[in-house]
């Protein structure tokens, strides 16, 4: 069973950083495409990086230059650096995963993936 739990949320300042993870168990993460997603309050659900099985990295604009996707396969954690970060940046936070290949463009949308985490509240205070 494909479980995933996210962690490392908290409240900061702006300009701070925060890491992000998400612990992936039931499956080996190498062979999955993973994504990180938001929620804002009374927003939709947004994409906001992933990263395909071969490794290559999608981000939505509003993050590019400040966040960062990678992933341990040793550790079968997916992890999400967080830099110079703003009160817009205030959401829960979700990781989500599907198996087999997903284009880049494709990364970004919620509809592709089957596996979600319950989230972690990320707080951007001015």
């Amino acid at each position: 069973q494909v479980q995933l739990v996210e962690s490392g949320g908290g409240s900061v300042q702006a300009g701070g950083s925060l890491t992000l993870s998400c612990a992936a168990s039931g499956y080996i993460i190498r062979t999955y495409s993973m994504g990180w997603f938001r929620q804002a309050a009374g927003k939709e659900r947004e994409g906001v990086a992933a990263i395909a099985i071969g490794d290559s990295t999608t981000y939505a604009t509003f993050v590019k230059g400040r966040f960062t996707i990678s992933k341990d396969n040793a550790k079968n954690t997916l992890y999400l650096q967080m830099n110079s970060l703003k009160p817009e940046d205030t959401a829960m936070y979700y990781c989500a995963a599907r198996g087999g290949f997903l284009a880049s463009a494709a990364g970004l949308f919620t509809a592709n993936y089957a596996y979600w985490g319950q989230g972690t509240q990320v707080t951007v205070s001015s």
